[in-house]
Formats: C-alpha cells, sequence, structure tokens
C-alpha cells in the first residue's frame, strides 16, 4: 500500500488518487465512514490525504476521523476541508466567511517540505469557510490574497494542510506539492499502465465469475469499449455485447460505431430503440426527468435482451467523473443523474460490473493505446449517454435535435480541418427554446439561437473555454447560421466550475 486518500464526499477526492498515480505512485480511496484507526493501521499506508468536501466541519454530525489517526506518526496531508478538519481536531478554530472560489493568489511566507520548490502564485480555491485560528503548535506556511490562511504544517509532526487544490491543473505548480508530499512519505513509484490492466482484469476474472452471463452495453465510446474488450479477454463468449440507437446520437454515429467495433472484433447485438426513446421524451423539459427516462428505458431493453440471452450481469464504462457527479460517492452532493449511475431504476435486478468506476478519461485512454485500440475510438470526444437530449435544452424536438446536431457536426468537421480536434476536451453545439429574430433572404425570421461549446480538460472534473481565433468562429458562426431556422450563434465562455461542461 502506498498512499490512501479519505473521501469526504469532495468533488475531487479521486482527482487527487488520479495526481498520485500519475507521478507513479499507487492510490487507493475510501470513504470516511470506513477509515477507522484500524482500518487504516491494517492498510500499512506511506501517506495519507484527507479530501475536500460539502460539509462544514462545525455543523455536528459533519464528516470526520479518529483524532488518534493524526498521531500515528503517518505522513498526513489534508486539503481544503481535510485541511480545515485537521485544524479543528487539532484546537483550531473554523468559521462561515466570504470565501474564495477559482483562481486565487496566494503568498508563501515561510517555505517548508511540503511548498519546496514551488514557487507559483495562482491556486484553485472552492471554499465558504476559512480556518480562523491556528491550533497550538502549528505554523502557517502561505497566505492569499485576501487574507486567509492558505497553508500550514505542524512543527514537529509530518502534519501539513492546503486550504487550496493542488491536485486541480489551475493550482500551478500542484503537482509539485504533490510530489513533495509523496517524497515526505516515502511512498514507492511502482505505478503503470500494465499494472493498471492487471488490477482491472483480476477484478473483472473474479466478478464473472460469478455471472451466468455478462451484457456488455457499449456505446461505441472509449470507455465502454475498454471494458467489453478486456471483459471478453476475460470471459470470451459468457459476454454478450450490446449496442442501443436511441436516436440521440451524433451525425452518422450509428454507422460509425458499428463499423468501429467490428474492426476490433466486437460482434455487437444491434438494437435500434430510436422511435421508442423519442416518444418517450415528448412534452418532456426538466433536464434530470429526461435522464430518468433515458436511464429507465437503456434498463428495460437491457433486461430483456438478459432474459432472452441468459444474463445476469451488466458491464458499463462508468467512469469516476460519472460516479461522483450522480452523488453516489458517500457525502457527495448530487450534480447530474448519469444514466449509468444514478439512472438505473431500483427494480433493475441485474448485478453492475464497472472496472473503470475510479478512473478518468485520460487514464483510459492511455490503457485503449496499450491495448492497441484504433484512435478514431480513443481520441473521439466524450459523449453523453443520454446523448443530445442533454444538449437539447427544454422538450426534444426533431426540429430542435436536427438543429444541434447538424451544428455539433459541423464545430466538429471545422476543429479537424484546422487540426484542433485532438487538442480540446469536447465540442459540441447546443438549442433550447429562446429565439432570436434574424434577416434570411430579405425576409423574417423567428430563429433558434446555437451555443457553441469548446473546452480542454485533463479529467472533466474541471473546464476552461477553448479560445478559437476569429478566423475560426467566423466560419463556425456562418455555417451554423446556414441551418434552417438558426438566426444566432453564441459561444459559452465559461469555466467549470461554476459551470457544467454540458448544459443539464
Amino acid at each position: 500500500m502506498n498512499m490512501l486518500i479519505i473521501n469526504f464526499g469532495g468533488q475531487y477526492a479521486h482527482l487527487i488518487a488520479r495526481r498520485i498515480r500519475d507521478l507513479g505512485v499507487y492510490s487507493e480511496v475510501i470513504p470516511y465512514t470506513r477509515a477507522s484507526l484500524e482500518e487504516i493501521m491494517a492498510k500499512r499506508p506511506s501517506g495519507l490525504i484527507l479530501s475536500g468536501g460539502p460539509s462544514s466541519v462545525y455543523v455536528p454530525g459533519s464528516p470526520s476521523i479518529d483524532p488518534r489517526i493524526l498521531d500515528l506518526g503517518i505522513p498526513i496531508l489534508g486539503i481544503c476541508y481535510g485541511f480545515q478538519l485537521i485544524a479543528k481536531i487539532m484546537g483550531g478554530e473554523v468559521r462561515r466567511g466570504e470565501g474564495e472560489f477559482g483562481p486565487t493568489r496566494v503568498r508563501v511566507i515561510q517555505e517548508d517540505e511540503l511548498l519546496s520548490g514551488w514557487n507559483a502564485d495562482i491556486v484553485w480555491m472552492s471554499h465558504s469557510d476559512f480556518v480562523s485560528n491556528l491550533p497550538e503548535d502549528f505554523i502557517v506556511t502561505s497566505i492569499s490574497e485576501k487574507g486567509y490562511l492558505s497553508s500550514f504544517k505542524h512543527k514537529s509532526k509530518p502534519i501539513y494542510g492546503v486550504q487550496f487544490h493542488p491536485e486541480v491543473k489551475h493550482t500551478r505548480g500542484g503537482s509539485l506539492i504533490l510530489e513533495n508530499f509523496i517524497r515526505i512519505s516515502g511512498a514507492q513509484k511502482n505505478w503503470n499502465a500494465e499494472r493498471m490492466l492487471s488490477l482491472i482484469e483480476s477484478y473483472l476474472a473474479k466478478e464473472i465469475s460469478g455471472c451466468k452471463k455478462v451484457l456488455a452495453a457499449v456505446s461505441g465510446g472509449v470507455d465502454s469499449t475498454v471494458s467489453t474488450l478486456l471483459a471478453s479477454r476475460v470471459a470470451g463468449d459468457k459476454v454478450v455485447p450490446v449496442f442501443v440507437n436511441h436516436g440521440l446520437l451524433r451525425k452518422g454515429e450509428a454507422e460509425s460505431v458499428l463499423s468501429s467495433l467490428k474492426s476490433i472484433g466486437i460482434d455487437v447485438i444491434y438494437v435500434d430503440a430510436s422511435e421508442e426513446f423519442l416518444s418517450s421524451l415528448k412534452g418532456i423539459k426538466d433536464c434530470e426527468k429526461k435522464r430518468e427516462i433515458i436511464g429507465e428505458i437503456f434498463a428495460r431493453i437491457f433486461s430483456e435482451i438478459s432474459e432472452r440471452e441468459g444474463c445476469d450481469c451488466l458491464l458499463q464504462g462508468t467512469l469516476y467523473p460519472d460516479v461522483v457527479e450522480s452523488g453516489a460517492e458517500i457525502g457527495a452532493d448530487r450534480i447530474k443523474s448519469h444514466h449509468n449511475v444514478a439512472g438505473l431504476p431500483p427494480w433493475f435486478k441485474g448485478r453492475v460490473l464497472e472496472p473503470l468506476r475510479y478512473l478518468y478519461k485520460d487514464e483510459v485512454r492511455k490503457l485503449a493505446k496499450y491495448l492497441g485500440i484504433p484512435e478514431e475510438i480513443v481520441n473521439k470526444h466524450p459523449f453523453p449517454g443520454p446523448g443530445l437530449a442533454v444538449r437539447v435544452i427544454g422538450e426534444v424536438t426533431e426540429e430542435k435535435l436536427e438543429i444541434v446536431r447538424e451544428a455539433s457536426s459541423i464545430v466538429e468537421e471545422v476543429l479537424r480541418k484546422r487540426g484542433l480536434y485532438d487538442k480540446v476536451w469536447q465540442a459540441f453545439s447546443v438549442v433550447g427554446d429562446d429565439r432570436w429574430v434574424g434577416i434570411k433572404g430579405d425576409s423574417r425570421v423567428d430563429g433558434y439561437i446555437v451555443t457553441v461549446r469548446i473546452v480542454e480538460s485533463e479529467d472533466a472534473m474541471t473546464a476552461d473555454w477553448f479560445a478559437l481565433d476569429r478566423e475560426i468562429m467566423e466560419e463556425i458562426s456562418k455555417r451554423i447560421s446556414s441551418i434552417p431556422r438558426v438566426s444566432m450563434v453564441t459561444y459559452a465562455i465559461t469555466t467549470k466550475p461554476p459551470s457544467t461542461i454540458e448544459p443539464c
């Protein structure tokens, strides 16, 4: 065991583990409800990291740990909520304040082992509570531009804390801080794609051994493709791949998915349920309701095929961002219900296997390349399970679907032509019910507003909008504006957070 992260429900908890793994150290995440003194001693971690979380440490019943853990002599790093929790347990004071959100300047006032060599000044903050009084035997090592304590250390014990998030790429030099903590902990650097693959295959071998047959839900994206390929390697014909076309796919996607999967030896049962999905969404405007309906239909189709094929297990390409945004981690808030997590109805009986549940997209892409999966699958932009239903704000109509499908195709086509497609995380269009009066052919048009969204990201937990050259923006705008009933094109320039990448 190398690094153990205690999760208090933070949006970035598993991102901490991911960053540690990026630095070559194996890490494991456990919820605070399982972080007993005995459990931690049994795992014998080299270092312990306390994650952020949505709670307040001074609220009765808020997540905590056994105070004796801080006396084990294990190097400990508290991040955000974990920073405040250490302060409270050790006798300091935490209060509610104005807070800090997003990029924030900090000033190092005393360099220590954790901040050694770190000369950056911009960090990513996301807090309202703050440490107002330092515990005894602690010293302040940095202060934020608003005067909040942004990091501290114990005078004699290997206990450190930062109010900001070093695991988020927007914190300049954040990896160096984590690298320093790895060095402090003495953790071994032995984590790589080969070991990752070995652990996943071991998980699959163990889980599938208890299944009669496994229905593998495959969409043609890299996540479900990797899951299905690995399961097939482990269990062969015991795995039944299924591709469901819900009528909410991108332009030409059904055909390209079938072709791509066939090229790597995955022969799927193809189900065209477009009419059922679209008719069930008629009149539905609420985004969460749309997600719920789509999840329900997927589950019913999978149940029917499972009964026919003798499957009692369901394999999904669920990633960690899906899990945490759906509120499936203990202590985490629900941001949106991903159909493969919170969207599965209570009546669904199949045992769910999720071999990639604690990985991020770029980690899965590394595995895909290691496995020799074609680039067209590896580098395909992420696409939500509910498809274009979440890129159509309000009711999903044929007209709005056609607009968003064509507009998104234009965006991707232009980016490919300009050599930018593989340099951004996601690029698509959104259409809602808002209208803008336009002029086409000397006539008034009461047209739709199309919003273009292009973002940069490493893991979908945070994202920046991508700054396009004016010439490229003009090309995209002109081509989308030529779509019938479109009279205005806008460009989304909000980061995640406070926005999410997808509109709903």
